[in-house]
């Protein structure tokens, strides 16, 4: 079978770690990207999860306490403030 050549761009510290990964379980780089293109092929999809994490400004809970706030504000019964906006150092 021929042999063809990946090229891709990584972080130089994430290299140096999965370098060090893979000879850890007694592999190489290129043996470990081939048993990724074998599993992607065979299963026909990513052979893992790919999630986005929630933020938890969006939580149930979270805005159930904004929605309270607001109401109450509305109602008179707190104080709205000025935002105060802090320079980054």
């Amino acid at each position: 079978m021929a042999q063809s050549t990946i090229t891709a761009r990584v972080d130089e510290k994430d290299k140096v770690n999965f370098d060090a990964f893979c000879s850890n379980v007694g592999l190489n780089t290129s043996t470990a990207i081939n048993l990724f293109v074998k599993a992607v092929l065979r299963e026909n999809r990513i052979p893992f999860e790919i999630t986005q994490a929630v933020d938890p400004f969006f939580s149930e809970s979270n805005l159930a306490y904004v929605k309270k706030s607001v109401q109450e504000l509305r109602e008179g019964k707190g104080t709205a403030h000025e935002l105060i906006e802090v320079e980054d150092e």
